[in-house]
């Protein structure tokens, strides 16, 4: 019987249910769309659920409308460090590039690097593994005319240096949806490829982002 005892704790941790790695998704209004039926969260959702894996993850999206780097910073605690996420993946800087030009409210290059910086070290210091994403498109021309290709260039070039240094994960956007664009472009077009407006997501665009996504959380 004292046998059985003793053995009782080694039984149950190997019958204890797995707890899901918790996934939050930091972001803009491309992430607070990624949350809605069609959107690249839930469509990571279904991915998982076709291999039966879906209980291995709990899949949340953190994304607003107009978002930038800095409100990121402000909202962190409240809307992810206090739901003690396993995994943080961090997609910003579409606005940070786009209301440049658009508002006069973008974020300089310097100041953006500083405030990822920041983001990074506190997510990490809450516990977090974090994934880091470069900015997409701001229009899908393939031949460089999109008016805001060079900054977003920029901006995917500092997120990449930071991934490095820090030996983070990267989902390179950028590049996957010019390398998309370039073999599925003929036309030249500035949206309807992966894009509806340009920036948001269409059907196909969620899809291939769940897909980047996904690849890159499995081997965090």
């Amino acid at each position: 019987m004292k046998s059985l005892f003793l053995l009782l704790p080694l039984l149950l941790a190997f019958t204890a249910p797995t707890k899901p790695t918790r996934v939050v998704f930091f972001g803009d209004s491309i992430t607070e769309a990624g949350a809605r039926p069609g959107g690249y969260i839930l469509k990571i959702q279904e991915m998982l659920a076709k291999q039966n894996r879906a209980a291995d993850y709990e899949l949340i999206g953190k994304g607003i409308g107009g978002n930038k780097v800095y409100d990121l910073y402000l909202r962190m605690e409240d809307d992810v460090l206090a739901l003690k996420p396993d995994v943080v993946v961090i997609y910003i800087g579409v606005n940070d590039v786009w209301h440049k030009s658009t508002s006069g409210t973008g974020t300089d290059a310097p100041k953006f690097v500083k405030f990822y910086e920041a983001l990074i070290r506190k997510l990490q210091a809450g516990g977090s593994k974090v994934i880091l994403c470069t900015p997409a498109v701001i229009g899908e021309r393939t031949d460089n005319s999109n008016e805001q290709d060079g900054d977003l260039n920029a901006y995917s070039t500092m997120i990449r240096e930071l991934a490095t240094k820090q030996n983070l994960p990267l989902v390179d956007l950028r590049k996957a949806f010019i390398d998309y664009n370039l073999q599925n472009n003929p036309t030249n077009k500035d949206r309807g490829i992966l894009t509806t407006d340009r920036v948001h997501l269409n059907e196909t665009g969620n899809l291939f982002v769940a897909e980047q996504m996904l690849a890159a959380i499995e081997k965090r």
